[in-house]
């Protein structure tokens, strides 16, 4: 792995846990609070049950002003008091911020106690030796309204991260892309330059008496580097693409491989469609996806092994698998191989991969992924492509 691509993961990753760090500290101080402030409001409550006591056993004196202020100072908290048959005390003092209904009163305030009861536990009130009162509870507007603000700091927080991790990711995609176009325009343009004196020297060799043989695959390697040098021109731009035949621009690609490798690789073809079949192609490109994913196969097969290439429509795609016998490629690392700089060899620059999503993805409309790999025993790679319409 490139160390490029080693420092943007890193870079990732702090920046993943900073975010999650950032919505912990949030989410916490924000529980601290509300329970702090429901503490504050038990003891509000257990206060105003006292004053209740007081005023139901007349037992105040001097104090009454104090008593009725306890009582009605509760502008914020559901509270209802209930006797021992859960019936409401008073709907003078026995009912704080809650609205009664007209009809159904009893059922109303027997579901409000179930309600409150599961919340909190009831406050007991001592009026005298043999009777007992309840006090039933809710959170007040304040707390209800803080807690929809935690939930809405939370996912504010969430939606922050998302953003952020898309924009980052975005802008660093977009650096990279920006990068490996221009080095591959770079490159087209510098290949141009000896092609065009490649060509000269292959006219003034005409003229003289030289082996035609030499001459005809002189030409060759030129066209060979010409194509290369379109391949990378064509990068960055959008390609026009023709009605091609898939099995014959298949093959043309596979047939180049083929002949430039050792004959310990075996190339096998399993088609499924007619070879008059047609699909939007640039044949530049797409012969280019075949090469690199052939080359990859070779590679990891260290130059000894099969390769079976399968054509077959799965509902309005063409399929093409190429399967080979090598090393295989980690669950974990499917998605992480098309990644631009990314590379398991030593010289490696890690575009191949990269490229051939692009073209696949962005140019023909198409998918490329890691169909099934099994370590040790091989890897199939997966092409989707439109069918023509």
């Amino acid at each position: 792995m490139s160390l490029h691509y080693e420092k943007y993961e890193r870079l990732k990753m702090l920046f993943i846990v900073l975010s999650v760090l950032l919505v912990m500290v949030a989410v916490y101080a924000t529980s601290v609070l509300i329970k702090n402030l429901s503490e504050q409001e038990k003891h509000n409550i257990e206060v105003w049950a006292e004053a209740t006591r007081k005023l139901v056993s007349a037992d105040y004196q001097s104090d009454m002003d104090l008593v009725l202020k306890v009582i009605n100072g509760n502008n914020s908290v559901p509270v209802l008091l209930v006797d021992e048959q859960m019936n409401l005390v008073s709907e003078d003092y026995g009912i704080r911020n809650i609205d009664l209904p007209e009809e159904n009163k009893a059922d109303f305030i027997k579901e409000t106690i179930n309600d409150f009861g599961k919340k909190h536990a009831p406050i007991v009130v001592h009026i005298d030796t043999n009777t007992k009162y309840y006090v039933y509870y809710d959170e007040s507007f304040l707390i209800k309204n803080l807690s929809l603000v935690s939930f809405i700091l939370f996912s504010g927080c969430i939606v922050f991260f998302i953003m952020a991790f898309i924009a980052f990711s975005n802008t660093k995609k977009a650096e990279q892309n920006q990068i490996w176009v221009g080095l591959s325009k770079e490159t087209a343009h510098q290949l141009g330059t000896p092609i065009s004196s490649l060509l000269a020297w292959t006219e003034i060799l005409k003229t003289i008496d030289i082996d035609k043989q030499i001459l005809r695959e002189m030409s060759e390697d030129i066209d060979r580097l010409s194509l290369i040098a379109e391949r990378f021109s064509k990068i960055g731009s959008n390609p026009t693409l023709a009605p091609l035949p898939l099995i014959i621009t298949l093959n043309k690609a596979v047939l180049y491989i083929k002949n430039r490798v050792s004959k310990k690789v075996i190339f096998e073809t399993n088609y499924h469609i007619s070879e008059t079949e047609q699909v939007m192609l640039s044949a530049a490109l797409f012969e280019w996806v075949i090469e690199n994913l052939c080359k990859n196969a070779i590679d990891a097969m260290d130059g000894e092994g099969r390769i079976v290439i399968e054509v077959n429509t799965v509902d309005n795609y063409y399929c093409i698998d190429i399967q080979d016998s090598g090393k295989g490629i980690p669950k974990s690392k499917y998605k992480t191989i098309f990644t631009p700089g990314y590379t398991t060899k030593r010289r490696g620059w890690g575009l191949g991969l990269s490229f051939v999503k692009r073209i696949v993805n962005e140019y023909h409309w198409g998918k490329v992924f890691v169909k099934h790999s099994e370590m040790d025993v091989g890897t199939t790679f997966r092409i989707l492509l439109p069918k023509k319409t």
